[in-house]
């Protein structure tokens, strides 16, 4: 019967479904064995997720992102794209074996067979080609590629891939110059280009080959090609950042996960309009968060998988009777699932960052002698790569066999048990009555004026590991207290916050996770391109649509929510806003990201600028700000050094706390300062452990705080001092930062301290450090390798031969010294 409810019901009472099992009432003793024995392997992650992987796995290279099944279902091919290794590796799809994987320079979605499966054709990536494989004896044969332009700079970029085998044809579509290439498999030759209007992702030819289905990922759209014609013969519209495509069987209907929107779409191809909406999110009307980016049907095709990549499960559907689909489950999988496909009883599942944030392999200091003198940013001259945080997630393959029902109930258990994210949680937050951190949305506080300042790439023990009374290891603090005397003194005055992650690996998705709690599947499929060395654009600080979260940033948010807002270099950059709604809601004399210009500078015009407002009566309630030269030039010739860098951030930051707790709102005032990400620095608990400050009339004074929080935690925390309503699953989800404050105010001023080092050192010693860093653009955040920039950074403070300890990485255990270990489970 409930299969011929609406889908919205039927989705929202298999909520209800497996919400209610999480009390263990009503279940099998079958259920209750498979939910205990998952629940005893659960993997802790460092945002709060965690993850209980099932089936039998394979190991992988670094961020699969396509799989492919051969048309005799003999093999599988699954095309790895992340920032170390690339390649190609093929399975044996019944022996679930691996039998080869071929590194490769550069590539990228695109994945196809021939019908013969003699040949395997892959996006070259920024090298704009096509690499063409020949599979002998169960190989990978490198044969002859098929150009489609001269490489990066070049703008092409080559993703989803489709083959006519009939007519020689090979379909490519692209995502930088947005077109369709018709290439001749024979000759190797292009044979025609279509402009598409908008980023694609991939492609599906019709069964009869007459059309071509394109997936706009930049234009919320499906372009349906006439492949007679080569000319767009329709246009579908369809949600947010649409990815992969699944044809039916009859052909009658194309299904489109929507990436940017927690949604699937069935598009009725004969009346070219989205027929049905599946929403794959765990709660319905969820925030952005789940990320749909994968799909399979099950051989009798009554069944539909969605790789939930933020999520971490498949949701599993009823699609028997299209219009009336509804939610039967949810499988869980690895970290950030990719793709999904079926074989029989059997599904396969790529894992784009595998089945954890390992700890260090080789302990905190491997032996990098062997790291060449001059590296540059191509990884391939670097030796030392699995240490790297965009490369130590490895990817893998799940195989899991298709769960019957009692065992579907389980994993679906097990997957709301992963999922701190509730819709509770969305208008209901952890706290204490009379903490001025409201525990509803719209709640009042006393604290009226939020300051959050962006800082760029720091650990906790890269600065505050010398404090003894926080979790620090001293022998990693590249600038102790006479470096950052602010700092230190912040955290000792106010509060210490030894147990604070990102949430983000770098600057492209840390800027996104600062500003909207969540990094689309554009930044985090394409982020490990351009920092991997292989091309590409810094696209991420609102200068691309496409790398947009749905609802926008923490400005939209508040606009939409009536809270009055300004920026000061933050998604303003050049004196001009990168987005529509910080227009004429920006500081024009605050200078943005350059390396060149003093943060003590811009800490000036802030003062003149909050002075004015303050004096008007105009001050806004959210005020962003960017100081970021601790981010630093290296060791670059003439550029300041490390320590003057560091420095002048510093006293920016402490001069800025000082005018503003000498200021008249200085009670009704708070300041949250974080680094966007923590660039892969030393640090000995983790890479994504960074340091963070809260001050303000409110906020406690010599106080030690070890609960675990993150960037998303402290989101939360503005929002519900704002009155603004979570902008992601992931903030909604995060534990805000009320044990911070007080519930009176103390008027005590702060007092900056001048720098223990000359601001105006520049770097003069021409070595092999001056030459590495020469090589990197410095111009835009992070457009580098940044392990090999720390390790730069830490040579130049430290001595030329000294050894920068490897990033390490920590099993997430839950636990902070507070004794504050779990969440409360919600009803």
């Amino acid at each position: 019967m409930i299969s011929y409810l609406r889908p919205g019901l039927c989705l929202l009472l298999s909520v209800i479904v497996f919400c209610g099992c999480r009390k263990n009432t009503g279940q099998t003793s079958e259920e209750a064995a498979v939910y205990k024995e998952l629940s005893s392997k659960r993997i802790n992650l460092p945002n709060g997720w965690s993850l209980t992987p099932v089936g039998r796995s394979l190991d992988l290279d670094d961020l699969p992102l396509n799989l492919v099944v051969s048309p005799s279902k003999k093999y599988l091919a699954v095309t790895n794209n992340g920032q170390s290794t690339q390649s190609i590796t093929l399975i044996d799809a019944t022996s679930e074996k691996l039998l080869d994987s071929a590194k490769v320079g550069k590539s990228y979605l695109g994945l196809a067979f021939s019908q013969d499966e003699k040949t395997l054709y892959a996006s070259g990536g920024n090298d704009n080609q096509i690499l063409v494989f020949n599979i002998q004896d169960q190989q990978l044969v490198p044969s002859k590629p098929i150009m489609l332009g001269a490489p990066w700079p070049v703008k092409i970029s080559p993703t989803g891939i489709a083959v006519d085998d009939a007519k020689n044809l090979l379909y490519v579509v692209t995502k930088e110059d947005s077109s369709l290439y018709i290439c001749d498999t024979q000759t190797k030759k292009t044979v025609g280009k279509l402009n598409l209007g908008a980023a694609a992702y991939t492609c599906l030819l019709a069964h009869d080959k007459k059309e071509l289905y394109v997936s706009l990922w930049g234009g919320s759209r499906i372009v349906v090609v006439n492949t007679e014609t080569q000319k767009i013969a329709a246009e579908i519209a369809t949600n947010k950042n649409p990815n992969d495509l699944l044809l039916t069987k009859d052909g009658k209907f194309l299904y489109v996960a929507n990436g940017n929107d927690n949604t699937v779409g069935l598009i009725d191809l004969t009346k070219r309009q989205i027929s049905e909406t599946l929403t794959t999110s765990l709660f319905p009307d969820a925030p952005v968060g789940t990320t749909p980016n994968g799909l399979a049907l099950s051989e009798d095709e009554k069944t539909l998988y969605i790789a939930n990549a933020d999520n971490n499960c498949l949701a599993v559907f009823d699609v028997e009777v299209k219009g009336r689909s509804h939610s039967i489950g949810f499988i869980p999988t690895g970290w950030y699932p990719t793709a999904v496909k079926t074989i029989g009883s059997k599904i396969f599942v790529t894992n784009g960052k595998g089945f954890s944030s390992k700890a260090n392999p080789k302990g905190p200091n491997p032996n990098l002698s062997k790291v060449p003198q001059q590296v540059g940013p191509n990884p391939q001259a670097y030796t030392g790569r699995e240490q790297y945080i965009g490369g130590l997630f490895k990817g893998t393959l799940s195989i899991i066999d298709a769960p019957e029902p009692e065992v579907l109930s389980a994993y679906s258990r097990v997957v709301y048990s992963n999922t701190p994210y509730t819709k509770k949680k969305e208008l209901n937050a952890e706290g204490e009555a009379g903490n001025p951190i409201p525990m509803k949305v719209g709640d009042p506080s006393p604290i009226k004026y939020v300051f959050y300042i962006i800082k760029e790439n720091r650990t906790y023990d890269q600065i505050l590991g010398d404090m003894k009374e926080g979790n620090g290891d001293a022998s990693l603090c590249l600038f102790p207290e006479k470096v950052t005397p602010n700092q230190h003194a912040l955290a000792r005055e106010f509060v210490l916050l030894d147990n604070f992650y990102v949430d983000a690996e770098v600057s492209a998705d840390g800027h996104n996770w600062s500003s909207a709690a969540y990094a689309n599947d554009y930044v985090e499929k394409n982020w490990v391109t351009s920092y991997g060395g292989r091309g590409g654009t810094y696209d991420y600080e609102g200068q691309k649509e496409i790398a947009h979260p749905r609802d926008g940033f923490i400005w939209d948010h508040a606009q939409r929510a009536g809270v009055t807002f300004r920026s000061y270099g933050w998604f303003a950059d050049d004196e001009k806003p990168n987005i529509k709604t910080l227009e004429g809601k920006y500081c024009p004399t605050f200078k943005g990201y350059n390396l060149s210009y003093k943060d003590i500078d811009r800490e000036a015009a802030w003062e003149k600028d909050f002075d004015e407002l303050v004096a008007a009566g105009k001050l806004p309630k959210l005020n962003t700000l960017r100081f970021g030269n601790d981010h630093t030039s290296g060791a670059s010739i003439g550029k300041p050094t490390p320590f003057a860098a560091v420095a002048d951030n510093d006293l920016a930051v402490g001069r800025f706390v000082e005018h503003l707790s000498k200021s008249k709102v200085w009670n009704e005032s708070v300041v949250f300062i974080l680094e966007d990400d923590a660039q892969n620095g030393p640090d000995h608990v983790d890479a994504h452990r960074s340091i963070a400050f809260v001050a303000g009339g409110f906020v406690k004074r010599g106080f030690v705080d070890h609960t675990m929080y993150s960037t998303s935690g402290m989101l939360r925390t503005m929002e519900l001092i704002l009155g603004i309503k979570p902008m992601s699953q992931y903030d909604a989800a995060a534990k805000p930062m009320w044990r911070c404050f007080a519930n009176k105010a103390n008027p005590a001023t702060f007092t900056a301290k001048e720098a223990g080092v000359d601001l105006s050192q520049k770097n003069v010693a021409v070595n092999s450090n001056s030459r590495r860093t020469d090589q990197f653009d410095l111009t835009v955040p992070d457009a580098i390798d940044d392990l090999i920039f720390s390790e730069i950074v830490w040579q130049t403070v430290r001595g030329e031969k000294s050894i920068m300890p490897a990033p390490r990485r920590g099993a997430f255990v839950r636990v902070g010294k507070d004794g504050d270990d779990e969440e409360e489970d919600d009803d």
